[in-house]
């Protein structure tokens, strides 16, 4: 049984017994007010009766007294008889519920109508002079005194009435008794009901919400909870969600050890690969450099050599000059040095260049990862416009439009990041279409919700745009797409895509072949990371400037 329902036991029950007494004192009070009423009612008949009787008894008197003083004129008024008859209407109208005492009035009535017929032939023998006659007709009214009959039939009908008054004031107290008697029974049985029924009720709740209380507490202590409590109420219900709760609780607890004891793992066996990934491109990086070190002596012997060999060229084509051979072997001699050992000879010097350049561009990429950032406050707006200050050659030379839009502040190192952006807006130049006019833009994008520590930076362009295929190798180093459009070595995008990892960010492009092509870059934002920023590690090597590579 639900609390609610026994909740509306605990109040209907009682409320029941105190209808049911309510009931009984409303009946008690109803008999209490009725008998009041017949009380008063019998006190209205009493009065009735006496406003009858005492003006024909001083009518009486009057006229005795008129007989013996010997008046000759006495007359009793027609309205005097008219009130009397009236009240007799009343008190019979007062009594109309009790036949008895109707018929009593009708009586006193007649003994009224006898009275005075008797009292105006008296007042008729006084008038004319017959005192005899009255005196005798007082003297026959001692046998059978009609005031008597009168007074007697009223004194009747009081003492009836005074029989019945007292039954109904006896009724009345009785009703009184009753209702005082109900009313301390409704008080003291409603205490009594609620008593009994919160009794009962507290006795099969209160030992169970102890116990539940008790087990949220163990829940909140996250100790073992005890068993659970019997019953399909709130109550049990609750005691069964706590223990779901606990049981949660414990797999939750046992699944967090296993996710902790995996992630401990995982981080012990990322922290070996990425110290094993750091030793291996400090190895690269230290291999690079030397190599390109160790390459830069012989490619200097071989540019010398081929110098030399280029001055003994000339000084063997003069001495051919002055030579006294034929003509034929001359000019066979000439074209061996002029045509194949010329062509060699430029075609060394052309490779020694080239691999001059790819050693270059070796020395940059290895001191990207040695150089030591000093990070600060950095308004992009002005690197930006000094790159394209810089360019304003190239800008003329392709044509290009150039927009920049609101460019907010970063945190990172200046040199490093002027140097993305000329890598970046050197890119799009040199790669715009000869087909239309180029355009380069560039500005923000709107960070994905919930990264507000960095700032999404993009730089866009209406040029020759990227392959698909192109675009998963499109940040490796030395990849050329469009190698016939600008020189370089096409180590410019992997040179930004590790100073962008080292200011923890990325960079990404999206690019439609014949089109354009857009490359956003992620860098901290300078509000939320100027508070605890914290300088990369110290490396060594310099900060040179690196020029814009092709892709």
């Amino acid at each position: 049984m639900r609390l609610t329902t026994k909740g509306l036991l605990l109040i209907a029950i009682p409320a029941v017994f105190e209808l049911a007494l309510l009931s009984g004192l409303v009946r008690a009070q109803a008999d209490a007010e009725r008998a009041e009423r017949w009380r008063m009612h019998g006190d209205e008949v009493l009065r009735q009766t006496a406003d009858i009787l005492t003006p024909v008894l001083l009518e009486s008197v009057r006229l005795r007294g008129a007989v013996v003083s010997g008046a000759r004129v006495v007359s009793t008024p027609v309205m005097f008889w008219r009130d009397v008859d009236g009240r007799i209407d009343r008190l019979a109208e007062l009594v109309a519920d009790n036949p008895a005492q109707v018929e009593r009035a009708a009586q006193i009535r007649q003994s009224a109508q006898a009275y005075r017929q008797w009292s105006d032939r008296v007042q008729d023998l006084i008038r004319s002079g017959r005192r005899r006659d009255v005196e005798q007709r007082f003297r026959d009214l001692a046998g059978g005194d009609v005031l008597d009959g009168f007074r007697a039939q009223v004194a009747a009908f009081q003492g009836e009435e005074r029989r019945l008054d007292s039954l109904r004031s006896a009724a009345a107290a009785a009703a009184r008794e009753r209702q005082q008697g109900l009313f301390v029974a409704a008080v003291g049985g409603s205490l009594v009901s609620v008593a009994i029924a919160f009794w009962v009720f507290a006795r099969g709740v209160r030992g169970r919400l102890a116990r539940l209380s008790d087990n949220a507490s163990r829940l909140a202590s996250n100790e073992p909870l005890a068993p659970l409590t019997h019953g399909n109420d709130e109550i049990a219900r609750l005691d069964l969600l706590l223990h779901e709760t606990s049981r949660r609780l414990l797999e939750a607890e046992r699944q967090q050890a296993r996710f902790r004891s995996d992630l401990r793992h995982h981080a012990d066996e990322l922290a070996q690969t990425n110290e094993t990934l750091r030793q291996q491109t400090q190895e690269n990086e230290t291999f690079i450099y030397s190599v390109s070190h160790d390459l830069r002596a012989p490619l200097v012997n071989l540019q010398g050599f081929s110098k030399e060999l280029n001055h003994a060229c000339n000084d063997l084509r003069t001495a051919i000059g002055q030579s006294s051979l034929p003509v034929q072997q001359r000019q066979r001699v000439e074209r061996l040095i002029d045509g194949d050992i010329g062509e060699a000879l430029h075609f060394l010097q052309t490779a020694v260049l080239r691999a001059s350049h790819i050693i270059d561009a070796l020395l940059r990429l290895s001191r990207v990862g040695r150089v030591e950032y000093r990070r600060q406050r950095v308004e992009v707006r002005d690197i930006v416009q000094r790159v394209i200050d810089a360019m304003q050659a190239t800008i003329r030379d392709r044509r290009a439009r150039i927009i920049v839009q609101t460019l907010p502040p970063v945190w990172g190192d200046p040199t490093a990041l002027e140097q993305i952006f000329a890598n970046l807006v050197g890119n799009a130049l040199n790669y715009l279409s000869p087909a239309r006019t180029g355009v380069v833009e560039i500005g923000t994008a709107p960070a994905p919700p919930g990264v507000q520590t960095l700032r999404i930076f993009y730089v866009k362009d209406n040029g020759l745009g990227i392959p698909a295929v192109a675009m998963p190798r499109l940040f490796n180093a030395f990849q050329r797409l469009h190698g016939d459009a600008a020189a370089g070595e096409g180590i410019g995008l992997a040179l930004v895509r590790r100073m962008v990892e080292r200011h923890g960010g990325r960079v990404w492009a999206e690019s439609t072949e014949d089109v354009g092509t857009t490359f956003y870059l992620s860098l901290p934002d300078a509000a939320a990371s100027s508070r605890d920023a914290q300088p990369d590690l110290p490396a060594s090597g310099d900060t040179g400037a690196l020029r814009a590579d092709a892709r």
